[in-house]
């Protein structure tokens, strides 16, 4: 059986980090592998705790809400659009103790120094995002966050062709651009064997 969803088992561990030291939490997989899901569980489970959560996402994703980070399945969070980490950085309020981060692959590599100033403040960062963009390659800034991340989260979608775990990101229009937002409009879960990488879209 394979499970869709792989959630984070480290719990325990960071709820006995008392020392008031900050670290960084990443999820990342495929389209459709519930990354935004795990996202938004964590920050609702900080706010059950009563801790300040600030949430961010990038301002060009406006798929399903331009204030709200949101899950293909319908769950959703308040969150900041902002353009940049810089922007992001310029938000963060003193008294916060969570911020999450949705579609971490949108933001520029500025991210990545954005997250480590953050937790060395104390604050428990949680950053979701695609590992690898529609060419089966490591989509920056993604896997420079992960060499930095305490906490690894790897979820898996299942492969609309054969049914298999899946890991790779299809898309399916015509375009050779690096970012195309968009959802089961333009992409498909995909298994390494049907994955096909710089496809022609009349191929898949």
């Amino acid at each position: 059986m394979v499970e869709e969803f792989a959630f984070d088992t480290n719990e325990e561990r960071r709820k006995n980090r008392q020392n008031g030291t900050g670290w960084i939490e990443v999820i990342v997989g495929s389209m459709f592998s519930g990354k935004s899901e795990e996202l938004i569980r964590r920050l609702n489970r900080a706010r059950i705790a009563r801790q300040k959560v600030q949430v961010f996402k990038p301002a060009i994703d406006a798929r399903y809400s331009v204030e709200h980070i949101a899950s293909h399945s319908g769950h959703k969070h308040d969150s900041q659009p902002v353009s940049s980490s810089e922007e992001l950085m310029g938000l963060i309020k003193a008294d916060t103790q969570v911020v999450g981060i949705d579609e971490g692959q949108f933001f520029d590599p500025g991210l990545v120094a954005a997250a480590n100033e953050l937790a060395g403040s104390g604050k428990r960062v949680i950053i979701a995002g695609l590992d690898q963009d529609y060419r089966g390659t490591p989509f920056e800034p993604m896997p420079q966050l992960l060499c930095i991340a305490e906490f690894i989260t790897k979820t898996h979608a299942i492969c609309v062709k054969c049914g298999s775990t899946a890991n790779y990101s299809q898309r399916t229009v015509e375009s050779e651009a690096l970012v195309e937002v968009g959802a089961a409009d333009k992409y498909e879960a995909r298994c390494r064997k049907c994955f096909v990488p710089h496809a022609d879209a009349s191929t898949i």
